[in-house]
């Protein structure tokens, strides 16, 4: 439309061609008004084709107007059906971030209802565990007590001078009063008696005297701060060279490292044969058989110390299923050894509320038993 109007601004402008005259006709001319004629058919047909032309542009202008409106309008349309297609998406976003979000409310009240129902469960556990070790303790010390006084009870009853109330039947008749149930003949009785008064003499009681060693026992105070069962300390190496060493090196080299291991790591298995006469037979002390205690052979010769013997337990190492019979001797030995592990182990654990000096004169007493069992000495009832 610009282009139009500066198009008639200039057409406008430009002379019209034809109107104007010559001042001065030229000398010697003729054909004047043929010359006026033709000028004024000139400008007719000039004017004729700018009409023509300004109508031309007119028709394209609106053309190039109705073209440009339907792109336009096409345009628009494709705009908005983007727009509706982003606002879908939009809505369509709007509720994924929605469901996600009451997902996450969700879990997370979950989550915390889980936590608290976790803690309320481990609160409720720790509690039935600190009645539990309360209880466990009181038993301890109480069984603690029970052996205190059994041990005094044992140690003050010996051959030589035994305590007469664990034996009342030692005591004197004036002593014991009158008795219920069938009486003696008096002469018979007081005959017994006579000659029994006759034949017992008076032995002098005799009380074992203790005196407590300063480096052992400064060991024993180091190794109880910060109690475990490595050999590298002072306290349990100086055991394993005099003790636990000695009284489990046996013939049978190789056997008695096994031994020594599966003692240490509490392993080790010790049960009795089945009551019967085992004939003395020079063979194998090993028996491979099933952990149910079935015998595929019966065997007398200690698996230990290689000698024939009565053998009336067996040990099994571990899970292996390998019986081994041992002797009385061999049993006692492993005993100790075992006995003084236990203790030991229960003072690591914190089982034993005594005093250092008792917990160390229970350990002396337990390297004794380990002394005299690798000495040979062991109890009739083994």
């Amino acid at each position: 439309m610009a282009s139009q109007a500066n198009f008639e601004e200039d057409s406008q402008k430009q002379p019209a061609i034809g109107h104007w005259k010559p001042l001065m006709p030229s000398k010697g001319s003729k054909e004047e008004p043929e010359t006026v004629v033709q000028d004024a058919g000139g400008v007719d047909e000039t004017q004729s084709t700018e009409q023509l032309n300004v109508s031309r542009l007119r028709s394209s202008s609106v053309e190039i107007r109705e073209k440009g409106s339907e792109f336009l309008k096409e345009e628009l349309h494709k705009a908005q059906k983007e727009l509706k297609l982003k606002d879908k998406e939009c809505e369509r976003l709007s509720k994924v971030r929605e469901q996600l979000e009451q997902e996450l409310e969700e879990l997370t009240a979950s989550l915390f209802e889980e936590a608290h129902k976790m803690v309320r469960e481990a609160n409720t556990k720790q509690a039935a565990s600190e009645k539990q070790l309360r209880e466990a303790r009181g038993k301890i010390d109480m069984l603690q007590a029970e052996v205190t006084a059994l041990k005094t009870l044992v140690i003050t009853s010996t051959p030589s001078s035994p305590n007469r109330e664990l034996h009342p039947q030692l005591q004197s008749p004036s002593k014991t009063g009158f008795r219920k149930g069938h009486g003696r003949n008096k002469s018979t009785s007081s005959a017994v008696v006579s000659a029994a008064s006759q034949n017992v003499t008076p032995e002098p009681v005799s009380r074992e005297c203790k005196e407590l060693d300063s480096i052992l026992f400064a060991e024993f105070q180091a190794w109880k701060e910060s109690p475990t069962l490595d050999k590298s300390c002072s306290f349990l190496d100086r055991i394993y060279r005099e003790d636990v060493g000695p009284c489990l090196d046996f013939t049978k080299q190789e056997l008695s490292e096994l031994v020594r291991v599966a003692v240490e790591q509490n392993t080790l298995t010790i049960e009795p044969v089945a009551s019967q006469t085992l004939p003395m037979v020079k063979v194998s002390a090993e028996e491979c058989g099933g952990p149910n205690g079935f015998r595929s052979q019966i065997v007398t010769k200690c698996a230990l110390s290689g000698l024939p013997r009565t053998c009336k337990h067996r040990i099994m190492l571990g899970d292996s299923g390998n019986y081994y019979y041992i002797s009385p001797s061999c049993r006692a030995r492993i005993t100790a050894v075992c006995n003084f592990f236990t203790y030991i182990r229960y003072i690591q654990q914190g089982l034993v509320r005594q005093d250092v000096e008792l917990m160390y004169w229970e350990v002396m007493r337990l390297r004794r038993e380990m002394s005299l069992a690798k000495l040979g000495f062991y109890p009739s009832e083994m």
